[in-house]
């Protein structure tokens, strides 16, 4: 685990691994790299594993953006600073789109894409956008609800609902504004990259059909539809989602 400085920000990253393919995971809104902890050690044998905390995010330093393109500079000033021509790109929710952005303006950059619980357009709930500034409490209990299963675990809960809590209103106000104005529906045919699409069945924030969207307008796209599971698919079945990248990461071009 370290810091690097980037232009606005110092940010923390933790990595595992040194050889094979970089993965670079990208969480969501109001997350932080904690959200791929299951992956990171999973992957640290065969792959260099890295997960950043976006500017303003968990440990990261600077301020939240309130545009998906203003993060996607920063992962690639920061993909800059360790030296990393190209990594498989992998993004969670707004990380998601990201990882879309990234592809579509730095194509040379994406060796690959995961698209995790997310799609090429993330309104979002004018309730949720409301209640994070106005009722922050309420709204984030209502959002962790969202996030899982209904017999998902209490932990996982418990534990995300902290994660909102040191995000605060702020982050999660701009994370929010930078989803709901992101739209790449219409270029989706030029993402070159090789893609990997997850999903849990039951997520109610990127419902399966938003997947199922990328998977069919995306060249050369697999979709893997992932049961019992919601937004949260990582935590939720793990197992599943390393599975499911091992497998496509098994039959990557050289």
């Amino acid at each position: 685990m370290a810091n690097l400085s980037i232009s606005k920000a110092q940010i923390y990253y933790a990595a595992r691994g040194r050889g094979g393919a970089p993965l670079l995971f990208l969480h969501g809104a109001g997350a932080s790299h904690l959200l791929w902890n299951g992956q990171l050690a999973a992957f640290a044998a065969d792959n260099r594993a890295i997960a950043l905390d976006l500017p303003g995010h968990g440990r990261s330093t600077g301020t939240a953006h309130g545009t998906i393109s203003g993060y996607a500079r920063a992962v690639l000033e920061f993909l800059d600073v360790l030296e990393l021509d190209r990594a498989v790109l992998i993004g969670s929710s707004m990380g998601g789109a990201i990882a879309q952005s990234l592809a579509l303006d730095f194509p040379e950059r994406a060796r690959g894409l995961v698209l995790v619980g997310t799609g090429a357009r993330l309104r979002v709930a004018p309730a949720f956008i409301e209640g994070v500034q106005t009722d922050f409490e309420t709204t984030a209990r209502a959002l962790v609800e969202y996030y899982y299963t209904p017999d998902g675990s209490s932990l996982l809960r418990a534990k995300s609902l902290t994660q909102l809590h040191h995000s605060g209103p702020a982050v999660l106000a701009q994370d929010f504004a930078a989803c709901d104005a992101f739209n790449v529906a219409d270029r989706l045919s030029q993402i070159l990259a090789p893609t990997l699409v997850i999903c849990g069945t039951e997520d109610k924030m990127t419902p399966p059909k938003y997947s199922e969207y990328l998977a069919q307008h995306i060249p050369n796209a697999k979709l893997v539809l992932i049961p019992n599971a919601g937004h949260m698919v990582m935590l939720e079945q793990p197992r599943a989602v390393n599975r499911a990248l091992r497998d496509w990461l098994g039959s990557f071009p050289d």
